[in-house]
């Protein structure tokens, strides 16, 4: 099966400082990768650089056909990369429906498109917050819409940096079985997260970066297998 997502040699700094060194990274259609690691050692900096937000020193990143190292944030996402970001950053001036609405797309023509009656389906609870505004939800509220908002675009690839940080036990549940939802579907997810359990049981294939550099990557069953990993690069 060809690769979805192709990254090889990927280098990105911060003018003199060097924030990745060599990163490779594939995921096919359809499957779903995370991208472990403690903080700060270059993961939402390599996702930064997959949605063009970060310069690339050098490599190649390699989506869906294109070599998409150098195009603007925007053709990016056009080509089929949605990121939900750190932070959710909701628009506080919005209201859940007018986040919905503005990024709606199917410019892959989709039969059966992600719309925003889809995504209250998907979560209820934003459907009864509809009318209020992005600074008016709760953190768990505001992850919900921050997916929502990213899969109204119609996404081949999903990316997600740090999906359930700091939030509420129920809310990371709910959160997770999207995810889940999503995988069974067929959507193309790249995750970032603490929680390996329960990225070992949502993920095809993992990635671990320790100060820039792949240290390990393999599929679920290898890094199930051996704890050793966890601790050693991951401080579980």
């Amino acid at each position: 099966m060809s690769a979805l997502l192709e990254i090889a040699g990927l280098e990105v700094a911060y003018g003199p400082s060097q924030a990745l060194f060599g990163i490779d990274l594939a995921m096919a259609e359809g499957e779903a990768a995370t991208l472990l690691g403690r903080n700060g050692m270059g993961k939402t900096t390599t996702l930064r650089a997959i949605c063009g937000l970060q310069p690339v020193r050098a490599g190649r990143i390699h989506f869906a056909g294109a070599e998409i190292a150098g195009w603007r944030p925007d053709r990016i996402g056009r080509a089929g990369i949605a990121l939900v970001p750190e932070g959710r950053q909701c628009f506080p001036n919005l209201t859940v429906d007018e986040h919905l609405v503005a990024f709606f797309a199917n410019r892959r023509k989709l039969a059966g498109p992600w719309t925003p009656a889809r995504v209250y389906e998907l979560f209820p609870r934003l459907a009864e917050r509809r009318r209020n505004l992005g600074n008016q939800l709760s953190g768990g509220e505001q992850q919900m819409l921050a997916i929502g908002r990213a899969l109204v675009t119609n996404p081949r690839l999903l990316i997600l940096d740090e999906a359930t940080e700091g939030l509420a036990p129920l809310i990371r549940d709910e959160i997770w079985s999207c995810l889940a939802r999503l995988r069974a579907e067929g959507q193309s997810v790249l995750v970032v997260d603490k929680y390996v359990e329960r990225l070992i049981a949502l993920a095809d294939r993992h990635t671990i970066i320790e100060r820039g550099r792949v240290v390990w990557a393999g599929r679920s069953a290898e890094l199930d297998a051996d704890h050793g990993i966890w601790h050693r690069y991951l401080g579980i």
